[in-house]
């Protein structure tokens, strides 16, 4: 085992707090690759040469160090290569590890079982395509044919999906790599057919898009709305901003127009998520002065709630109506 998957197991809209604990992990390798909002990649090739202990053991000592310093717990996927410890984290709990055979056999039956969606990057479109041939299990793929693979879901794609479903990982930890979206989902118990709801959990998933977006002093440039249905089936519309922006109201109301450009009708709607994509950093971006002292003291309340969540927890401020 060579790579570490770890997701720390922060309260909700606590991106803010994974710069320490990235400072943890540098402390056994300085190549650490961030996944916001609470988890990280690092590369204990060197450090298991340096320590003298495999990086499951190393794994065990980070958990203990951010326990005690932070409070936090941690789950962790170990394996060969960053695809497989990534996959190996979906089957951790917080305090053990869960590792990949590191042999070629072991590889295989550890994937073979698993549904296709368990690799990074395969989303559903991909997986329903795949599972109206039968090829639900990475298994499956392994075994099928390439030429039936590329027929389905491109050349490309189909010798990269073979490959990786084979055990074949070639990624590597890129140290401080930039995410360049963030994304939240609000998910409702039974299908919800109430636009007032709808409304609120826009509401609810913009104000946790712009805390962290102004946790970790980034703007985004475009707003992405997915809404996806009780039949399984959805809808993306994306939006680009007028400024790049972190400002809640902003993508509020950016949320909101898309919504409203649906023209939905008592739609059985079973999740909503926004993505905000196409991040740049804050000092680097243009905010056009509006003169407006509405807008100013709007951004002055932001700023003293992002201070109160902080030091208060998450819930401590929200607006009226999600307090409701």
């Amino acid at each position: 085992m060579t790579i570490l998957c770890v997701r720390f197991q922060l309260p909700p809209m606590y991106e803010a707090a994974l710069p320490g604990l990235l400072g943890l992990l540098e402390e056994f390798t300085p190549v650490v690759e961030a996944l916001p909002p609470d988890g990280a990649l690092a590369d204990l090739r060197g450090a298991e040469r340096y320590f003298g202990r495999s990086a499951v053991e190393l794994a065990a000592v980070i958990r203990v160090r951010a326990l005690a310093r932070y409070g936090v717990d941690c789950a962790i996927g170990a394996g060969p290569g960053p695809m497989l410890a990534r996959v190996a984290l979906r089957d951790a709990r917080p305090g053990v590890t869960r590792a990949v055979p590191e042999d070629p056999d072991g590889i295989a039956e550890f994937l073979a079982g698993r549904p296709v969606t368990a690799l990074p990057g395969v989303g559903t479109a991909t997986a329903r395509t795949l599972g109206e041939y039968g090829l639900d299990t990475l298994g499956l793929v392994a075994a099928a044919p390439l030429s039936t693979l590329q027929r389905l879901i491109g050349a490309k794609a189909g010798r990269e999906l073979r490959e990786r479903a084979g055990g074949l990982d070639r990624g590597r930890v890129v140290p401080n790599a930039v995410s360049r979206s963030l994304t939240t989902e609000r998910t409702f118990g039974l299908d919800e057919l109430d636009p007032g709801r709808h409304r609120k959990a826009l509401l609810s998933a913009a104000e946790e898009i712009g805390t962290r977006l102004r946790a970790v002093e980034k703007v985004c440039r475009t707003l992405t709305l997915t809404v996806r249905y009780a039949d399984r089936s959805a809808t993306t519309r994306s939006r680009a901003l007028a400024e790049p922006t972190a400002h809640s109201a902003a993508l509020t109301g950016a949320a909101y127009g898309m919504y409203e450009a649906l023209g939905l009708q008592r739609a059985r709607v079973r999740a909503l998520a926004l993505r905000a994509e196409n991040l740049t950093p804050a000092d680097r971006a243009a905010h056009q002065l509006t003169f407006d002292p509405v807008d100013e003291k709007v951004r002055r309340v932001e700023e003293a709630a992002d201070r109160a969540r902080a030091r208060f927890g998450p819930r401590a401020v929200m607006p009226g109506t999600l307090a409701a």
